[in-house]
């Protein structure tokens, strides 16, 4: 298994960092994939990256709910990240509309800069939704046809929202809200093609069934992975694997 999505640097784990990576590695975590938030986390992130190299591996982005009028002074410190610590992903980026649309218009513009950055580097794109899923459709359409890649991290669309996704090449990532009995998620998981799914935690946030409501972290993906493969009837666990080395290019081999 692969987390493709963790904010292990946050201060929620600096007591016990080491011994959640290492309870990670006893379950079959190979990866650990580090989303930046913005120009704060940054440092937080790229120690973690220099203190467990190969395993947890950095992405570059400005989080939506951060971008405010200086977003582009946070953009150009952010893109070095890409060059200097060879970043596996843009993100994560996209659009947020739960927390504060009066930032809409320098989110798009935002959004659209790092997908630049997708197709400039080649790297694939990590995306957050929240209240925004058609607003983000709009903006990728303009690039259609261009190779983009990436995935809609902590999918929890509808079946409509499934099928436009499809269409863009994207991946869905799939994490503890696929636990939880109020989410009737799994006729959406159901229908998503196997080679589209990838797995991640997005920790401290969102931990599946039973740890609901407390701290989430790596070691939990087993739960996440058991869920989908009762869901498919099928176990995913070298599937979603498989998909996160395609999608991310990562030097690991099953």
């Amino acid at each position: 298994m692969i987390d493709t999505h963790s904010h292990l640097y946050l201060p929620q784990f600096d007591q016990d960092y080491p011994e959640a990576i290492q309870r990670a590695q006893q379950v079959g975590v190979k990866a650990i994939l580090l989303p930046n938030i913005d120009m704060a986390s940054i440092g937080p992130m790229i120690r973690l990256t220099q203190e467990f190299p190969g395993y947890c591996l950095p992405m570059a982005g400005l989080h939506p709910t951060n971008v405010k009028s200086d977003y582009k002074i946070q953009l150009a410190e952010i893109e070095k990240i890409i060059v200097n610590q060879n970043a596996v992903a843009i993100g994560e980026t996209g659009i947020d509309l739960y927390w504060d649309a009066s930032t809409f218009e320098y989110q798009v513009a935002a959004f659209k800069q790092q997908i630049e950055w997708s197709l400039l580097y080649n790297l694939p794109l990590v995306i957050h939704a929240r209240n925004s899923l058609n607003q983000i459709f709009e903006v990728l359409n303009q690039y259609k046809g261009l190779k983009l890649r990436g995935v809609f991290h902590c999918f929890s669309g509808k079946m409509v929202d499934v099928e436009k996704i499809i269409s863009l090449g994207m991946h869905f990532g799939i994490g503890g809200v696929v636990t939880f009995k109020n989410a009737k998620m799994e006729e959406i998981v159901k229908n998503i093609p196997n080679e589209l799914l990838l797995v991640e935690t997005d920790s401290p946030y969102l931990a599946p069934v039973p740890y609901r409501g407390q701290r989430n972290e790596s070691s939990y993906l087993t739960l996440i992975v058991r869920k989908i493969s009762e869901i498919k009837n099928q176990d995913v666990s070298q599937i979603v694997t498989q998909n996160a080395i395609d999608l991310f290019r990562l030097p690991i081999k099953l």
